[in-house]
């Protein structure tokens, strides 16, 4: 058998993302813009290769094609090694079958084999769909030094937006002494982030015997967890006190995008302690014209100003013509926005097209996200209303 790696992370990336309307309609969620050059995977991958980790699984389902042609041999991340490396995952057919992985547990379960080929001592389960930069190395410390089966990685969360979460109760040393899913009435702020470091043993054994059960949702927040402990597994939570969000909902994404904007950014995307790696498009520098200003905003390589930016995040080769305004918008590669047309409040997606002396979305509060899909065509002083969904034309 070759060198075993000490932990092997699986990334979870499989995920419809249907919250997200338009934006996930032909893509995974994972593989969704983020933050002018990056995509949402970008940051789970970065933060592997950060911390040391240099084999990671990635378990892909719904619409992968654009996820797996992004991740390529994993050049970017530093994941293109001889032994290790960053590996797709799909549902595959062996001799008794093939099915789709059915919960979080089950695609774990279904990929034991890639896990034990490395014969890791400890395996990291992410989640492919939150922005954040976290040292997993530190976790996986503090899981050796308590001789944890499992470490929970959490965070705390306002005491009245608990209840959206699985909250973890913790007793001495941070030891894990209930789960409560999305709980009435909470009694702890501790909420779980999704990232789980297992001792192997411990993980192979528990998920072969959830895969035995038949009364299951193959999840581990669900069955998992709660099955070890109930069997008195030694359980620890990690307190994570860094920037994270999850970007499953069109108005989370676009907060998250909005919280790089500004002189000084809830979340700092240019740490060069800390690199987010991504697969860049290769464009020319970035152009402003004479009548064109960009205020506040991010823009990638290749757009071309001529109108007017403020408060926004433009992804590469995104074209404003002149008297044209974006504000308060993300928008992705290869839009154009014609003449004269307004676009506020709004997340448009890659290839669309805005006609001249259009409207799309409104600054009027409560604010509501307009969306247009993938190739959506707006047509002149054609109005897309605030809030309203458009899927694209791909």
């Amino acid at each position: 058998m070759l060198s075993h790696k000490e932990c092997v992370a699986m990334l979870l990336a499989g995920g419809q993302g249907s919250r997200l309307y338009a934006l996930t309609s032909k893509i995974a969620k994972p593989a969704v813009p983020f933050g002018g050059k990056y995509r949402i995977i970008d940051f789970p991958l970065s933060n592997c290769i950060n911390s040391g980790i240099d084999t990671v699984g990635v378990l892909t389902q719904y619409e992968p094609l654009v996820l797996n042609d992004y991740i390529g041999n994993g050049q970017p991340w530093d994941l293109d090694r001889m032994y290790g490396g960053v590996h797709i995952l799909s549902p595959y057919q062996a001799k008794r079958g093939s099915e789709w992985y059915k919960g979080t547990a089950n695609a774990i379960y279904q990929n034991i084999s890639f896990i034990k080929s490395y014969n890791p001592k400890y395996v990291l389960i992410l989640s492919g769909d939150h922005i954040y930069k976290m040292n997993y190395d530190k976790m996986l410390q503090e899981h050796k030094e308590k001789g944890a089966d499992v470490t929970v990685a959490t965070i705390k969360v306002p005491i009245k937006e608990a209840s959206r979460f699985g909250i973890v109760n913790v007793g001495d040393k941070n030891r894990i002494v209930e789960f409560e899913e999305k709980p009435a009435n909470p009694k702890s702020d501790l909420a779980s982030m999704g990232i789980y470091i297992f001792s192997a043993e411990k993980l192979y054994k528990y998920l072969e015997e959830d895969e035995q059960k038949t009364d299951t949702s193959n999840d581990f927040g669900k069955n998992i967890l709660p099955t070890m402990l109930a069997n008195g597994e030694k359980m620890f939570a990690h307190i994570f006190e860094g920037y994270w969000k999850d970007v499953g909902t069109i108005d989370s994404l676009f907060e998250a995008n909005m919280d790089l904007l500004g002189p000084n950014p809830s979340f700092d995307i240019s740490d060069r302690a800390w690199l987010i790696h991504s697969k860049n498009p290769i464009a020319p520098p970035h152009y402003i014209g004479e009548k064109g200003s960009a205020k506040g905003s991010i823009v990638a390589l290749g757009c071309e100003i001529e109108g007017t930016a403020e408060n926004s995040v433009l992804s590469a080769n995104v074209k404003i013509e002149e008297g044209a305004i974006v504000k308060d918008s993300v928008i992705f590669s290869g839009s154009v926005i014609k003449k004269g047309a307004i676009v506020c409040n709004s997340i448009i997606d890659e290839n669309v097209v805005i006609g001249e002396n259009a409207k799309v979305g409104s600054e009027e509060l409560p604010r509501k996200i307009a969306v247009l899909g993938c190739g959506a065509k707006v047509f002149e002083n054609e109005i897309i209303e605030a809030g309203k969904i458009v899927e694209g034309n791909r």
